[in-house]
Protein backbone atom coordinates (compact mmCIF):
# COMPACT_ATOMS: atom_id res chain seq x y z
CA UNK A 1 0.00 0.00 0.00
CA UNK A 2 1.60 3.46 -1.11
CA UNK A 3 1.66 6.28 1.47
CA UNK A 4 -0.87 8.21 -1.29
CA UNK A 5 -3.21 4.95 -0.95
CA UNK A 6 -3.36 5.30 3.01
CA UNK A 7 -3.88 8.93 3.21
CA UNK A 8 -6.93 8.44 0.89
CA UNK A 9 -8.37 5.94 3.12
CA UNK A 10 -7.62 7.20 5.97
CA UNK A 11 -9.22 11.37 4.73
CA UNK A 12 -12.06 10.19 2.64
CA UNK A 13 -13.30 6.81 3.20
CA UNK A 14 -16.88 7.47 4.94
CA UNK A 15 -16.28 4.83 7.35
CA UNK A 16 -12.47 5.58 8.18
CA UNK A 17 -14.21 8.88 8.38
CA UNK A 18 -17.01 7.67 10.85
CA UNK A 19 -14.50 6.50 13.28
CA UNK A 20 -11.80 8.80 13.32
CA UNK A 21 -14.76 11.29 14.38
CA UNK A 22 -15.98 9.00 16.99
CA UNK A 23 -15.72 9.90 20.54
CA UNK A 24 -13.91 6.17 21.09
CA UNK A 25 -9.98 5.68 21.73
CA UNK A 26 -7.67 3.81 19.58
CA UNK A 27 -5.91 0.87 21.14
CA UNK A 28 -2.12 0.63 20.36
CA UNK A 29 -0.15 -2.21 20.08
CA UNK A 30 3.96 -2.44 20.43
CA UNK A 31 6.18 -4.90 21.50
CA UNK A 32 7.75 -3.93 25.14
CA UNK A 33 10.84 -3.67 26.04
CA UNK A 34 11.27 -7.33 27.35
CA UNK A 35 9.81 -8.63 24.07
CA UNK A 36 6.27 -9.40 25.02
CA UNK A 37 3.72 -7.67 23.12
CA UNK A 38 0.89 -4.96 24.63
CA UNK A 39 -1.89 -3.16 23.71
CA UNK A 40 -3.19 0.17 25.36
CA UNK A 41 -6.06 2.18 25.04
CA UNK A 42 -5.03 5.27 23.67
CA UNK A 43 -6.15 9.05 23.26
CA UNK A 44 -5.56 10.47 19.66
CA UNK A 45 -5.64 13.13 17.24
CA UNK A 46 -5.43 12.49 13.38
CA UNK A 47 -4.24 15.42 12.02
CA UNK A 48 -4.76 14.30 8.32
CA UNK A 49 -1.44 12.24 7.71
CA UNK A 50 -0.41 11.11 11.15
CA UNK A 51 -1.79 10.50 14.29
CA UNK A 52 -0.60 12.50 17.13
CA UNK A 53 -0.56 10.63 20.79
CA UNK A 54 1.07 11.92 23.85
CA UNK A 55 1.97 10.22 27.61
CA UNK A 56 3.46 11.29 30.65
CA UNK A 57 7.72 11.75 30.34
CA UNK A 58 8.93 8.16 32.16
CA UNK A 59 6.19 6.27 30.87
CA UNK A 60 7.27 2.36 30.44
CA UNK A 61 6.00 2.75 26.76
CA UNK A 62 8.14 4.94 25.67
CA UNK A 63 11.34 3.04 25.84
CA UNK A 64 9.72 0.07 23.80
CA UNK A 65 8.47 2.45 21.24
CA UNK A 66 12.12 3.99 21.19
CA UNK A 67 13.48 0.23 20.50
CA UNK A 68 11.14 -0.90 18.35
CA UNK A 69 8.29 1.96 16.37
CA UNK A 70 6.84 -0.96 14.43
CA UNK A 71 3.17 -0.17 15.86
CA UNK A 72 -0.67 -1.39 14.92
CA UNK A 73 -3.71 0.73 15.70
CA UNK A 74 -7.23 0.12 16.33
CA UNK A 75 -10.32 2.29 16.59
CA UNK A 76 -13.77 0.24 16.47
CA UNK A 77 -16.83 0.12 17.76
CA UNK A 78 -18.45 -2.82 19.85
CA UNK A 79 -21.68 -2.83 18.13
CA UNK A 80 -22.44 -5.72 15.65
CA UNK A 81 -21.65 -5.79 13.61
CA UNK A 82 -18.30 -4.15 14.61
CA UNK A 83 -16.88 -1.41 12.31
CA UNK A 84 -12.84 -1.60 12.23
CA UNK A 85 -9.91 1.07 11.24
CA UNK A 86 -6.70 -1.14 11.52
CA UNK A 87 -3.51 1.35 10.95
CA UNK A 88 0.13 -0.36 10.95
CA UNK A 89 3.18 2.09 11.16
CA UNK A 90 5.93 3.36 12.55
CA UNK A 91 6.22 6.08 15.21
CA UNK A 92 8.64 8.27 16.35
CA UNK A 93 8.70 9.46 20.05
CA UNK A 94 9.49 13.44 21.16
CA UNK A 95 9.62 15.38 24.38
CA UNK A 96 7.84 18.19 24.56
CA UNK A 97 7.83 21.10 27.55
CA UNK A 98 4.18 21.58 28.85
CA UNK A 99 1.05 19.88 27.19
CA UNK A 100 0.94 18.02 23.64
CA UNK A 101 -1.32 20.47 21.49
CA UNK A 102 -2.77 17.21 20.17
CA UNK A 103 -3.44 15.74 23.48
CA UNK A 104 -6.05 18.31 23.98
CA UNK A 105 -7.37 18.24 20.56
CA UNK A 106 -7.93 14.32 20.95
CA UNK A 107 -9.57 14.87 24.59
CA UNK A 108 -11.87 17.60 22.84
CA UNK A 109 -13.34 14.83 20.41
CA UNK A 110 -13.85 12.08 23.36
CA UNK A 111 -14.76 14.43 26.17
CA UNK A 112 -16.77 17.71 24.15
CA UNK A 113 -15.96 21.24 24.45
CA UNK A 114 -18.06 21.76 27.75
CA UNK A 115 -15.41 19.14 29.30
CA UNK A 116 -12.25 20.32 27.86
CA UNK A 117 -11.64 23.18 29.80
CA UNK A 118 -11.36 21.71 32.72
CA UNK A 119 -9.07 18.77 31.70
CA UNK A 120 -7.04 21.06 29.95
CA UNK A 121 -6.79 22.48 33.47
CA UNK A 122 -5.68 19.36 35.26
CA UNK A 123 -3.20 18.07 32.65
CA UNK A 124 -1.45 21.18 32.72
CA UNK A 125 -1.15 21.17 36.47
CA UNK A 126 0.27 17.99 36.15
CA UNK A 127 2.54 17.41 32.76
CA UNK A 128 5.18 19.55 32.88
CA UNK A 129 6.84 17.85 30.10
CA UNK A 130 4.81 14.97 27.86
CA UNK A 131 6.11 12.31 24.77
CA UNK A 132 4.67 12.97 22.21
CA UNK A 133 4.28 9.90 20.02
CA UNK A 134 3.56 10.49 15.89
CA UNK A 135 2.46 7.49 14.28
CA UNK A 136 2.84 7.62 10.47
CA UNK A 137 0.61 5.24 8.72
CA UNK A 138 2.31 2.74 6.43
CA UNK A 139 -1.11 0.95 5.53
CA UNK A 140 -4.77 0.95 6.66
CA UNK A 141 -8.00 -1.21 6.44
CA UNK A 142 -11.26 -0.57 7.14
CA UNK A 143 -14.05 -3.71 7.79
CA UNK A 144 -17.84 -3.09 8.14
CA UNK A 145 -18.42 -6.70 7.93
CA UNK A 146 -21.52 -6.15 5.41
CA UNK A 147 -19.37 -4.70 2.64
CA UNK A 148 -15.83 -5.35 3.36
CA UNK A 149 -14.99 -8.31 4.84
CA UNK A 150 -11.92 -9.70 6.08
CA UNK A 151 -10.39 -12.40 2.80
CA UNK A 152 -10.28 -14.73 4.71
CA UNK A 153 -13.88 -14.87 5.31
CA UNK A 154 -14.78 -14.26 1.95
CA UNK A 155 -13.11 -17.10 0.98
CA UNK A 156 -14.69 -19.07 3.98
CA UNK A 157 -18.04 -17.89 2.53
CA UNK A 158 -17.48 -19.01 -0.26
CA UNK A 159 -15.86 -22.64 0.37
CA UNK A 160 -19.11 -22.76 2.50
CA UNK A 161 -21.79 -21.87 -0.02
CA UNK A 162 -22.65 -18.84 2.12
CA UNK A 163 -21.46 -16.20 -0.64
CA UNK A 164 -20.90 -16.70 -4.32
Amino acid sequence: MTGDEVRRLLNEDPLAQQLLAAPIPARLAYVATDGTPRAIPIGYHFDGTAFVMATSEGAPKIAALQQNPAVALTIDTDTHPPLILLVRGTVEVEMVDGVVPEYLEGARRTLGDDALPAFREEVTALYDRMAKITLTPTWARVYDFETRIPDNLVRLMREKGLMS
